[in-house]
């Protein structure tokens, strides 16, 4: 009996611990980081336990297929959390798409994107959606690589210059968008025609870049991480060749462009900042006037703070390494018409602190100091000298005597006695 009322009582614990892990914390709920959703972009929800930020607007941000969202207003007050599936109003008919953030931060997101609810038309959530609703969804989905493979085709014998990258249909089945690539303008009124002809679908088409394809597409980096692009990375800026000659990268096309075939969008992270410790170095146009010789710029350590200069303007001969602040006494100098002996001032390098480890009260003393020493060294015997090795022996035991052994006192004893 008592080992029953114990077993339902662990049983009732343990369904309180799964009712905590499905409504709350992170990366173990719907409200939290939903990892375990298969759409893309998806927002870090902090304030998911925190009930009072989930009602303070009724708007709610709605992924469809990759990077397509939307936000759309809960006005007939459905109940909804991260993950859930819903109908929201779309022209002609409704799309299917997921829930992927409620509460405060959909505001956040709204004016990130600059979506001003009061400038334009918000549509509405109609339901959950029903499992016919999916079972619609998925049918619709089935055909998407069926109708990119027709559409490429219908591209090629029209000979326009494009390319159709992807095709998504909506969740009801009457519409679908064709996202294309293309360089130059492109008249697709003739292909539309053919489409529709074709698919029997209300047609959209929509041009998106080479990074834009990638973050569809998906992939793993040369970092070995997701790329940021089809991750994380919403806007994508314009990346140049000035961001590698900043930061000294080597100007390798197949090292310098990502998947997409542009360069690669990590170029411009840590921009700003070389930008800002380049302030510091002079300008790479001016050359250094020594009694000796005329020195070149050759590079720039941004980390150790040298910039290094050269004898030859095409390649590295007798490369001399100072600090920028040197560099720039050098230029004042010469430009009052004075040449400097040489181009390194030894008297800077010896002024230089050195630089001492990390110490402490505890890191000074010796982690075996409490240990015993008292082994005894190790001698080779010989024949000739092994009394005397055992006369040592016996002087050692004298002087050292064990550790934990009682001193023997001193007795007298008659010799008399013993011979008895």
């Amino acid at each position: 009996m008592i080992y029953g009322v114990f077993l339902l009582y662990q049983i009732q614990t343990l369904k309180k611990m799964e009712y905590k892990l499905d409504n709350g914390g992170c990366c173990m709920n719907k409200r939290g980081c939903n990892n375990n959703s298969t759409q893309k972009l998806s927002t870090f929800d902090w304030m998911c336990d925190l009930p009072e930020t989930q009602k303070e607007t009724d708007f709610v941000e709605v992924q469809f297929k990759n990077t397509r969202k939307g936000y759309f207003l809960n006005n007939t007050k459905i109940p909804l959390e991260k993950g859930d599936m819903v109908a929201v109003e779309s022209s002609p008919g409704h799309d299917i798409g997921e829930v992927t953030l409620v509460g405060r931060l959909v505001l956040l997101q709204m004016k990130k994107y600059n979506v001003n609810p009061d400038k334009m038309e918000v549509r509405r959530i109609y339901r959950k959606a029903k499992e016919t609703d999916l079972e619609k969804l998925q049918e619709a989905k089935a055909k998407e690589q069926g109708t990119m493979i027709r559409a490429r085709q219908i591209a090629e014998n029209l000979k326009l210059n494009m390319k159709i990258g992807d095709v998504e249909y909506q969740g009801d089945g009457n519409k679908a968008i064709f996202y294309y690539i293309a360089d130059e303008r492109v008249d697709f009124r003739q292909l539309i025609k053919v489409f529709a002809e074709t698919f029997r679908v209300r047609i959209e088409m929509k041009q998106i870049g080479a990074r834009q394809e990638a973050g569809r597409i998906g992939g793993i980096g040369p970092c070995g991480r997701e790329l940021c692009c089809s991750g994380w990375l919403t806007t994508f800026n314009s990346v140049s060749t000035s961001a590698a000659r900043y930061q000294d990268i080597s100007p390798n096309p197949q090292k310098m462009a990502g998947q997409c075939g542009k360069l690669k969008c990590c170029m411009n992270y840590e921009l700003d900042t070389y930008v800002d410790a380049l302030k510091v170095f002079p300008s790479k146009e001016i050359q250094l006037e020594t009694l000796d010789n005329t020195f070149y710029y050759f590079k720039t350590d941004v980390f150790k703070e040298l910039v290094s200069y050269s004898t030859s303007p095409n390649f590295g001969a007798n490369v001399v390494s100072i600090s920028p602040q040197r560099a720039k006494e050098i230029i004042a100098l010469n430009k009052k018409g004075i040449k400097p002996d040489l181009l390194d001032d030894q008297s800077d390098i010896e002024a230089k602190p050195v630089s001492v480890n990390y110490e402490n009260g505890v890191g000074q003393d010796s982690l075996t100091r409490f240990d015993s020493n008292n082994k005894r060294p190790k001698s080779n015997i010989r024949k000739g000298n092994q009394s005397q090795v055992g006369k040592t022996k016996r002087t050692e035991t004298k002087m050292n005597p064990p550790r934990f052994e009682k001193p023997i006192k001193k007795i007298d004893i008659d010799p008399k006695q013993n011979e008895e």
